[in-house]
């Protein structure tokens, strides 16, 4: 879904470059700037409105807070709420929220601020994070109420995602469908300067932030002035000018690059577990993958160590299923694990009428089986879409590759344009499987296009009907076996977060405390004069 993507998010390389301005100031207060170059999930988005936006990027994180932040043990921690208790049959959740804080606008946020925030999701992409909250009632002034519809075992979770950004509500009304574009006001600790779509983010440092989690150490306001988000989309560019000084930073660098930059004097790299996966939707709308028995053979047909062993170089895991291995819903029975047996592959070619010719292509009667490929133009997915097609073409499949910058792509699968593609999400949640698999979310998210009485209603009781944690559970490990028995998808690689910089310019924490870039990481980073 999303973090991006719902991103989404995905995967690739981000660039930060850092630079000092001389002042006529003590050296305390000589400003610091960053360049930041967005991964390639991260490319696209059209907005900073965290409410109705499909997809979001780094920036979103710093321009707002959340309720609650998770860690990277998946551990939940305060920010806007102090602290919070739900009542023992999950229909009501007290929060207390953190005094002091004020919007970028110069307004209060209290408890009126929660309970005009949480009506506006209703409608929207993202209304499953608040659907089951009936109604909120303000205690008193940093005191809020949530009366449940039903019980959320995932609320935390929900509170901590990037979509639940807290916007300020005089803002937002005033702005109407303006917000996000020309105009995003948070309580972050950076405020947004400027937007360019697809093309830059400014942001500036807001001076007077003093709330920060206790997942920063630094609790006020960030050392960095300003930071300049831009999108390349090329990660070699990335590596280059890290390489030759023109940038200090790199998050998401392509695991083909770290023993490289491991050889760099001045660059350190740092690897953390991921939260999402690298797979190969199929559409099951396009033929021939109507047939289920030519989805098998699709997904069968790709060697997921091979491509660990040949793009990822043995970084990461190879991915065997929908959700990261993180996850307990992850823990599906081992037969339904889609793992590579070319043989099995070819026998169900032959069995769904596609017979083998002499030039090791296949075809049913006059029909070839020739079938479109598509990728993004990152290098990352763009290589690994080249071996996903040789490895089809062992087993009779010619796919062909069309490469398309994120936006457009995006367009394609909305139209129901492609039948294969090769892509990635950034998602530590069980959730994920109803933003890809729901059939109210035809083209995308849902780009295999799967619609199914049998997975709506499985769908429906692991998202709605789940009274506690180890009941949601069950419900999304049932939902997720399902899904892998119709062969949506290929599941490929589970990354790693690879992060390199330049220590001569700049400094990071040695420890990243949470499983994203995020607000708590920038607070602690600094210029290294």
């Amino acid at each position: 879904m999303r973090y991006m993507a719902k991103t989404l998010l995905l995967f690739g390389s981000a660039i930060m470059s850092t630079s000092l301005l001389t002042m006529n100031f003590s050296p305390a207060a000589v400003a610091q700037e960053a360049t930041i170059a967005f991964s390639a999930g991260e490319l696209g988005a059209t907005s900073y409105d965290p409410i109705k936006a499909s997809t979001l990027n780094s920036a979103n994180a710093l321009i707002y807070d959340r309720l609650v932040e998770q860690g990277a043990d998946q551990s939940f921690h305060p920010h806007l709420a102090t602290s919070w208790e739900e009542s023992p049959d999950g229909m009501t959740w007290v929060f207390k929220l953190r005094e002091g804080v004020t919007f970028h606008d110069g307004e209060p946020f209290n408890a009126d601020t929660i309970a005009a925030w949480i009506p506006e999701f209703e409608g929207t992409e993202n209304a499953f994070m608040t659907e089951a909250i009936d109604r909120v009632e303000v205690v008193d002034p940093l005191t809020v109420k949530f009366v449940m519809k039903r019980p959320e075992p995932n609320m935390l979770y929900n509170l901590a995602s990037t979509f639940m950004g807290v916007p300020s509500p005089k803002s937002y009304k005033a702005m109407g469908a303006d917000y996000g574009v020309t105009t995003a006001i948070g309580t972050g600790p950076f405020k947004l300067d400027s937007f360019a779509i697809g093309l830059e983010t400014v942001l500036s440092r807001n001076g007077d932030y003093a709330w920060a989690s206790d997942l920063s150490v630094n609790q006020g306001a960030a050392k960095i002035a300003k930071i300049t988000f831009r999108e390349i989309p090329d990660q070699s560019t990335a590596f280059l000018e890290l390489k030759t000084g023109g940038v200090d930073v790199l998050l998401g660098v392509p695991t083909d690059f770290l023993s490289i930059l491991k050889k760099e004097a001045n660059v350190a790299t740092v690897t953390i577990p991921g939260t999402g996966i690298n797979y190969m939707p199929i559409n099951t709308t396009a033929e021939p993958f109507t047939d289920i028995k030519v989805r098998q053979s699709t997904a069968l047909a790709v060697n997921q160590k091979a491509i660990l062993d040949s793009v990822y170089n043995g970084v990461g895991q190879e991915a065997h299923h929908f959700l990261i291995n993180s996850l307990p819903a992850g823990k599906v029975k081992s037969e339904l694990e889609i793992s590579y047996d070319p043989a099995k592959a070819k026998q169900l070619l032959d069995e769904a009428g596609w017979a083998m010719k002499d030039d090791g292509a296949r075809a049913k009667g006059d029909q070839s089986l020739k079938v479109k490929l598509f990728t993004q133009n990152d290098t990352e997915f763009k290589r690994l879409a080249q071996v996903v097609q040789a490895q089809l073409k062992d087993i009779g499949m010619d796919a062909e590759i069309t490469v398309f910058d994120s936006s457009t792509i995006r367009d394609e699968y909305k139209r129901n344009a492609h039948q294969l593609a090769v892509r990635g999400y950034d998602w530590n949640n069980a959730d994920i499987l109803d933003w890809f698999f729901s059939g109210n979310r035809l083209g995308y998210p849902n780009v295999s296009m799967w619609q199914d009485a049998k997975s709506e209603e499985l769908n429906e009781k692991a998202m709605k009907a789940s009274t506690n944690s180890a009941e949601r559970i069950a419900n999304f490990l049932e939902y997720h076996e399902y899904l892998l028995s119709q062969f949506l998808f290929v599941p490929i690689y589970q990354p790693t977060t690879n992060i390199a910089y330049n220590t001569g310019t700049v400094r990071v924490p040695k420890t990243i405390r949470v499983p994203r870039f995020r607000s708590q990481t920038v607070l602690d980073m600094e210029v290294v004069k």
